[in-house]
């Protein structure tokens, strides 16, 4: 039977709101119309009993009851008096209407009046729906009852007339208050439909817009709201695409570099087996960088933050970075203190925090790149990065960790402004920090903090 009503039910919101509106209507017009007539027959019933009432006490004018017997006089309107009246004294029937025998049925009603005594009321449905009203009278030694009836066909009449026109009346209002609904729901709800299709255009083109700016009734601006912080997610997760994308292809143009180098070197003449199998060697080493890069940001971008366990060697993974760059710059690795310091987390993001830093200070340097590793008093490990360049312009400092900015777009190199971003991002997810020493010089120094292995 559920699934009847829910098929049944009509599917757009102004639909069923109108529907909600005229079933409480009708309900509303059902019990309004119930007791509107039922107070109008009561209220007929009431005027034919006065009236009945009021002839029986025209009759008792004509009855002599200061005898021993009761005498009815003769009047002028005698014969008016006499329509629908009986006369009895006691339960003997001394007047009656002429067009009635004693076997009428009302004439057995009026006997059942009589017999009852005082004043009565009752409603016959034979032959003819009547009403009969009896009144007593006793001005002297002897007593009479007078018992008059009244055709309720007009009054019944008049209360059909009052029902159908009420039921008719019902059904304009019915009517009007669905046509009414419709377009009153149509017209509140009109807001929410633009809403909804600027909601989707914006997050389509990823617009600024939200619907915050703009006043509305209490009920949409809660709505627009919850649009504004819908749009601000879809918007986040999109920049977050885009930032991974991005840091994928930033990361994975060196390895793809070696790969294409070494295979355009190998096809510029014939090779020995032994120059063969290093190339394949570079090539597959290449190809594990790849792997392990697009493994490392790819759980960074689905878990939210690095957080596996793991420990890596300082010293190997940096002499690994610098033996992978190709550059004329002499790259110095080294550690101060005591002990080969060791970092809280894998190679593989050791690796991808300090390889942006490493490669742009190998971008920028004259002739020297150092790099340093040590342990901290705090308890983590500190890796610094510098170079004996031109450095970082003091008007780009605050803008160095920002995605796709670079201090000089021009310079020739073919850097997209996301390594430093990234470097940053996946040392702060493991609860580390990569950040720029402005009072260094000459050149550039960033350094990198990470917990201890």
């Amino acid at each position: 039977m559920s699934r009847v009503f829910s098929r049944l039910a009509p599917r757009t919101l102004r639909g069923r709101l109108s529907l909600v509106a005229l079933t409480t209507a009708t309900l509303l017009m059902v019990i309004l119309t119930v007791a509107f007539n039922t107070v109008i027959r009561h209220r007929l019933q009431r005027q034919a009993d006065d009236e009945l009432h009021a002839r029986a006490a025209a009759v008792a004018t004509t009855i002599d009851t200061s005898g021993p017997r009761v005498r009815v006089l003769e009047t002028v309107n005698d014969q008016l008096l006499d329509t629908n009246v009986w006369i009895y004294t006691g339960t003997r029937l001394l007047e009656q209407p002429p067009s009635t025998t004693a076997d009428h049925p009302l004439a057995r009603a009026a006997g059942e009046l009589a017999q009852q005594g005082g004043t009565h009321c009752l409603t016959a449905d034979e032959p003819d729906l009547a009403r009969l009203c009896s009144l007593p009278v006793s001005r002297g030694r002897s007593t009479a009852t007078v018992v008059t009836a009244l055709d309720l066909s007009p009054y019944r009449s008049s209360a059909d007339t009052l029902l159908w026109a009420s039921l008719c009346l019902d059904a304009v209002m019915l009517a009007c208050t669905y046509l009414l609904t419709r377009l009153a729901v149509g017209r509140a709800l009109r807001p929410v439909g633009t809403m909804t299709d600027q909601a989707t255009q914006w997050s389509a083109v990823t617009s600024g817009d939200r619907f915050g700016a703009v006043r509305r009734p209490a009920e949409l601006a809660r709505l627009g709201a919850s649009l504004d912080a819908l749009l601000d997610r879809i918007r986040a997760v999109l920049r977050r695409e885009q930032l991974l994308t991005g840091e994928l292809s930033h990361e994975l143009r060196t390895p793809l570099s070696r790969i294409i180098a070494e295979l355009d070197w190998w096809r510029a003449r014939p090779r020995s087996a032994a120059e063969t199998e290093a190339t394949h060697e570079v090539i597959a080493d290449a190809a594990r960088s790849m792997r392990t890069i697009c493994d490392t940001l790819l759980n960074d971008a689905r878990e939210g933050t690095t957080s596996a366990p793991g420990t890596a060697e300082i010293l190997p993974a940096l002499h690994g970075l610098a033996a992978r760059l190709q550059t004329p710059a002499h790259v110095t690795v080294d550690v101060h203190g005591e002990g080969a310091p060791r970092a809280g987390v894998q190679a593989a993001l050791l690796e991808r925090i300090v390889s942006p830093l490493l490669a742009n200070a190998v971008r920028h340097a004259t002739s020297q790149v150092t790099v340093t590793a040590r342990r901290e008093s705090a308890g983590g490990v500190r890796i610094d990065v510098a170079d004996d360049g031109p450095g970082v312009p003091p008007s780009f400092a605050g803008q160095l960790f920002q995605p796709g900015r670079r201090a000089d777009p021009a310079d020739g190199h073919g850097g997209a402004g996301l390594g430093l971003p990234l470097a940053r991002r996946l040392a702060r997810s493991v609860g580390g920090e990569v950040s720029y020493d402005a009072g260094h010089t000459p050149g550039a120094r960033f350094t990198v903090r990470l917990p201890a292995g």
